[in-house]
């Protein structure tokens, strides 16, 4: 059996964002050499994501107005871990969002549906932050 570790990074300018790192992991697959196996990627924070969804910009605005719902930034008083810091909303929602995503490989490609995409999501950026992409298969 194969196996392949591969850490990619990222810094957003903002402090949440969501992109599309599905061209980023093919990338992986095809230097893994793995044509039936299984994929990993997960984000190595705990105020980031990753997730399986549809690129579309109504979507990404409909989790931005959601997740700020849900766990509001402000005001950053609200949360008892903000002491010295203003990210409690970040570890929240990457709480819902999750941490990682497998996908079956097969035939050498990922096995994702119709709309599928995997997105790294960032909660509190403005910093460099990785992602882990392990393959595991023949």
């Amino acid at each position: 059996m194969k196996h392949f570790r591969k850490e990619l990074f990222f810094h957003t300018p903002t402090r949440r964002a969501f992109i599309n790192i599905t061209s980023q992991v093919n990338a992986c697959l095809a230097e893994s050499g793995v044509r039936e196996g299984l994929i990993l990627v997960n984000a190595m924070h705990i105020t980031a994501s990753v997730f399986i969804n549809d690129d579309e910009s109504g979507l990404h605005h409909d989790y931005e107005v959601w997740l700020e719902k849900l766990a509001p930034h402000e005001p950053v008083a609200q949360y008892r871990h903000n002491i010295g810091e203003d990210n409690a909303d970040a570890h929240m929602k990457r709480q819902i969002m999750g941490r990682e995503v497998v996908v079956a490989v097969t035939g050498g490609r990922l096995d994702l549906g119709t709309w599928e995409q995997i997105f790294y999501g960032e909660f509190d950026g403005r910093r460099r932050k990785r992602v882990l992409v392990k393959i595991i298969g023949e």
